[in-house]
Order: structure tokens, then sequence, then C-alpha cells
């Protein structure tokens, strides 16, 4: 089993949820992607989403599109996100998945890509818009470089396609709470309970949830309905403090970054 896996099911054993925060790799800069990792680590992120910029990221919402827009800018590409995983391979505890749409991938190379992002630590790898059609050849490699492929399903997936995923899916899927883009709410759609109930009658896959989760209040909430989860991504409103950067502030940004971290982690217990 892979690591991913590993921590989601020693979460659901103890009936507990992880948490899994989210950056934009290379917002607002390397060196403050940097140090927020090693602050997530440091504060009890379960697993860390790194998201490689991208100019046409359809599935999220106008914050991190503009964090991807600030780091294409900035020249961040997937050279420099192999630069940053250098700098806290072996450093940190938390596993990290790389969050990136498929034509870089394609662009890369589908072979050199997952083998140089596994080479750098990398334990699991997200394609929001990954055909289904090609997953058995991606999921094939990342098997054979100790990569987690996690699976989107939608609250618009029909029957037939989450069974697909499902019997597709390596060891964890992510659900997908809201239709739209990522980005912060004020709300959960609560009937995204009928589907996990479904997946986790259908599997002992682990389950994460994303899109809109973005305070403590919300998380509580969240866990009150017993949605039959394992994890939940947070990403907007991690993505929002850092977006108040200035050059005066990073030490403060990174430090509030850390408390947030904390709240959310506590929440979940």
């Amino acid at each position: 089993m892979n690591l991913i896996s590993q921590i989601l099911q020693k979460k659901r054993q103890n009936a507990q949820c992880a948490l899994i925060p989210f950056l934009t790799a290379g917002y607002p800069s390397i060196q403050l992607t940097i140090e927020a990792l090693f602050m997530l680590d440091k504060q009890g992120a379960d697993i860390i989403e790194l998201g490689i910029p991208y100019s046409d990221a359809l599935a999220d919402g106008p914050l991190i599109q503009n964090a991807s827009k600030v780091a294409l800018d900035n020249g961040v590409y997937i050279d420099q996100v192999l630069h940053i995983l250098s700098k806290i391979q072996s450093k940190i505890i938390v596993p990290i998945i790389i969050f990136t749409y498929y034509n870089p991938i394609l662009v890369r190379g589908i072979h050199r890509f997952i083998q140089e992002i596994s080479q750098f630590g990398v334990k699991g790898l997200i394609v929001p818009d990954l055909p289904i059609e090609e997953t058995k050849y991606i999921a094939r490699l990342c098997r054979y470089y100790e990569l987690e492929l996690i699976l989107f399903i939608s609250p618009t997936s029909s029957q037939n396609r989450i069974n697909t995923i499902v019997s597709q899916a390596q060891g964890c899927i992510y659900l997908v709470s809201n239709t739209g883009v990522t980005g912060m709410r004020n709300y959960i759609n609560y009937d995204i309970h009928c589907i996990s109930s479904y997946i986790y009658s259908k599997t002992n896959k682990l389950i994460m949830l994303g899109f809109g989760i973005s305070s403590p209040i919300q998380v509580s909430n969240i866990l009150k309905f017993k949605l039959n989860i394992d994890a939940m991504v947070v990403g907007s409103a991690f993505i929002n403090i850092l977006s108040r950067y200035s050059d005066d502030n990073d030490l403060n940004l990174i430090e509030e970054l850390g408390s947030f971290c904390k709240q959310m982690k506590l929440a979940m217990m």
C-alpha cells in the first residue's frame, strides 16, 4: 500500500480525518513556497498537495488561477517545481502529492514526468482532466515508481462512471464536494453524503473530499454529518493568506499560515 493510502487508512481505523493543505508552487515566490511547506509540516498537515502552475486551470477558482498566473509570470514551470522539491526532500515528514493538468505532463513526456517527481520524493499525483482512457497507462507507471494516482469523482458523475473510477483507482479517490471550480464557500453540498456512502459501500478505497472547504467551522460541520471521508483538501483558504504577501511581511505571513493550519488540524480531531 502506498504511503498516501497508509496515512488515510490509519485515519479511518482511528475514526479520524486527515488534513491536506494545497499550495501553488512558486506563489507568491519560490522561497516562500519552501518556507510554507516547512511550516505546514511543522503544524501537523498529514499530506500536502502542491500544484504546478498552469495557464488554463479550468477546475480552479479565481484565487488559485491568480496564484498560477503570478507563479508563471515569475518563471515557475516544472523545472522550478522540481527545484522546490529538491529543497524539501528528506527535510520534511509529510508526503507530497503533485496536482497538475494533463497537458504539462504530455509536453514533458509522461514517463519522464512521473520518473522525475518520484525521484524527488513525491508520493501522489492528481490530474483533474486526465481522460479515463489514459488512466491505465499512467496508473501502471505510477505503481512502478511507487506513486499513488488519485482519480476524481464529481457530484455530477453517473453511477456507471463512479463504478469505472472506483475500479481503476489505486487506493484513494478525490471526491469533489461541489460542482464548478475550487474556491472558498460559505456552504458545502451535504448531498455529497449520498455519493460518499455509495462509494464506501462499493469499495474499501480511501476518500478525500475537496473544493470549498475553508474554515474550522466547516470542518466541524462536515464531520458531524459523518460523510464516510478520510481526508479534507483545503486550498483557496491557504492561498488567500499567501495573497496578502508584501516584501515586509513574509515572516508574519508564514506564521499566519501555520496558525491557520493548526486551527484546521484541531477541528479535525
